[in-house]
C-alpha cells in the first residue's frame, strides 16, 4: 500500500472504523468488562509484516494503538485464559483458547471448476450468485437445525462472504462439537481433482439435504444453466457424468445423444435418463446430486472447526480493491452488489466535507467523534448495531436471570 493510501487508511481509522460497535460485541458483557483484554487480535502492517497474540486493556487501549500503527489488516481470534500479550508469561501449555465465535469462510475461488465468467480472485455479477446460494443454505441451516440466533454475514472485500455466530452456546463449543457442526454442513468432499463429490445413496433424503436441494434447485437453471453455461464445456460435462452408475449400460448412448445440444437440451437429457435408472433404484438420486455439486456452498471447514484461527475483522478495507469488508442482511443477500460497496477512497472524500470534531475519553486523551452515520458507511453499521443490540440484549437477560437464581428468599 503506498503512503497515499495509508494516509488514507489512517483517516479511516480516525473518522470511520466503528470501534465502539464492535468493542460492545467482543466484549460481549460490557458491563463486566472481562473477555475484551483476553481477546487475541493480529495485524498485518505494512510490507505484510504480521503480529499476532495482541491484545487490549480497552476501546479505547485498541483505537490509539489501530490509529497509530495503521494496519492494512486485522485479524479477530478467540477468547483466551491469558492475555494474548502476555502469552509469553505463560508455562508451557497453559495459554490456550477458551471461547470464540463459529466461523465459515467461503471463498470464490472454490468454485472455479463451476464457473466460467471469472477465475481466480476475480468476481462479477454472476458468479457473485454462488455467493448468494451459499448465504441462503447456510443461514436457514444454522438457524433452523441448530437454533443459533446471532448470525453476522459480511462480505469478506473482494471474493467471499464470512459467516460470524456469535450465540452463547458457540461461542463456548469444544473443538469437537464445532467439528460436528461443521461436518454437518458439509456435503461436498474432496478437492478440485475429485470428480464426484458427494453420493445420496438413500431411500429417504435427511430434511436437512433436501432443503438444500430446494434450494440450489431454484437457482440452477438460471446461475448454471444460462449465466455460466456449464453443461455446454465438454470437460465439465465428461466429469458431471460421474454420478451416473459405473454399470449403467446407456452412459455412452447418453454421450452420444447430448454430444450437439446446448447446455438446456443436456440437462433435459440427464432429467430424462434420471427418471428410468430411479423407477429401478429408489436409493439413487443423481439429478438432485449433479445439483447439490455445482451449487452448494464449498466450505472450508478447517476454518470452523479450530479455536485459534483468525479471521479478518469486520469494516476493514480490502488491499487489493479497496473496498470495506461491510456486513449484509442474508435475507436481502440478492440484492447485495459487490462491486457497490463503499471503497476507502469515496468514504474518505465523503468526510472532507464534515467538520471533525473530537471529545475527552476515558482516559482523558482526546478522540476523533465518528463520522460513519453521515457516509456510504452507515447501512453496514446500522446492520451490526442492531447485531449488537440484539446480542446485549440476551446478555442483560443473562445476567437478570443469574442475578435472581442468587436471592436468598
Amino acid at each position: 500500500m503506498e503512503d497515499y493510501e495509508q494516509k488514507l487508511l489512517k483517516i479511516y481509522y480516525q473518522r470511520l472504523f466503528p470501534f465502539t460497535s464492535l468493542y460492545k460485541w467482543f466484549s460481549y458483557n460490557p458491563e463486566i468488562k472481562t473477555n475484551f483484554p483476553f481477546r487475541e487480535f493480529s495485524f498485518t502492517l505494512a510490507d505484510d509484516v504480521y503480529i499476532r497474540y495482541m491484545s487490549f486493556q480497552d476501546e479505547e487501549d485498541w483505537e490509539e494503538t489501530v490509529i497509530g500503527r495503521v494496519p492494512h489488516k486485522i485479524d479477530i481470534g478467540a477468547i483466551y485464559n491469558f492475555r494474548p500479550k502476555d502469552n509469553r508469561m505463560a508455562s508451557a501449555g497453559q495459554f490456550q483458547p477458551q471461547e470464540k465465535e463459529l466461523v465459515f469462510d467461503i471463498d470464490m475461488t472454490d468454485y472455479d471448476e463451476v464457473r466460467t465468467c471469472c477465475s481466480g480472485a476475480d468476481i462479477c455479477s454472476k458468479c457473485w450468485k454462488f455467493m448468494v446460494v451459499a448465504t441462503k443454505v447456510l443461514d436457514i441451516a444454522l438457524r433452523s437445525d441448530f437454533g443459533f440466533q446471532h448470525i453476522l454475514w459480511v462480505y469478506s472485500g473482494r471474493r467471499g462472504v464470512h459467516c460470524w455466530v456469535a450465540d452463547e452456546i458457540a461461542l463456548k463449543m469444544s473443538v469437537t462439537a464445532r467439528a460436528a457442526v461443521a461436518e454437518y454442513l458439509q456435503l461436498l468432499r474432496g478437492g478440485a481433482n475429485q470428480n464426484k463429490k458427494i453420493s445420496l445413496n438413500s431411500l429417504r433424503l435427511h430434511p436437512f439435504v433436501a432443503r438444500s436441494i430446494s434450494i440450489c434447485e431454484k437457482h440452477f437453471k438460471t446461475i448454471i444453466l444460462d449465466e455460466q453455461c456449464l453443461l455446454e464445456d465438454n470437460q465439465t460435462w465428461e466429469k458431471l457424468l460421474c454420478y451416473f452408475p459405473d454399470d449403467w449400460q446407456n452412459k455412452e448412448v447418453l454421450k452420444q445423444e447430448a454430444s450437439n445440444l446446448d447446455g438446456h437440451g443436456r440437462w433435459e437429457l440427464v432429467e430424462e435418463y434420471c427418471k428410468e435408472i430411479e423407477k429401478k433404484r429408489p436409493q439413487l438420486h443423481i439429478r438432485e446430486e449433479i445439483i447439490l455439486h455445482c451449487l452448494y456452498p464449498r466450505l472450508d471447514i478447517n476454518v470452523s472447526k479450530g479455536l485459534n484461527h483468525l479471521l479478518k475483522s469486520p469494516f476493514c478495507v480490502h488491499p487489493k480493491t479497496g473496498r470495506v469488508c461491510v456486513p449484509f442482511e442474508p435475507h436481502r443477500v440478492e440484492f447485495f452488489d459487490p462491486e457497490k460497496v463503499p471503497t476507502l477512497k469515496v468514504l474518505v472524500d465523503q468526510c472532507t466535507n464534515i467538520e471533525m470534531t473530537t471529545y475527552e475519553g476515558k482516559n482523558k486523551k482526546q478522540r476523533t467523534r465518528k463520522d460513519h452515520k453521515k457516509t456510504a458507511l452507515r447501512p453496514s453499521v446500522d446492520i451490526l448495531d442492531n447485531f449488537v443490540e440484539k446480542l446485549s440484549k440476551q446478555w442483560k437477560t443473562r445476567l437478570i436471570e443469574q442475578s435472581d437464581a442468587k436471592m436468598d428468599f
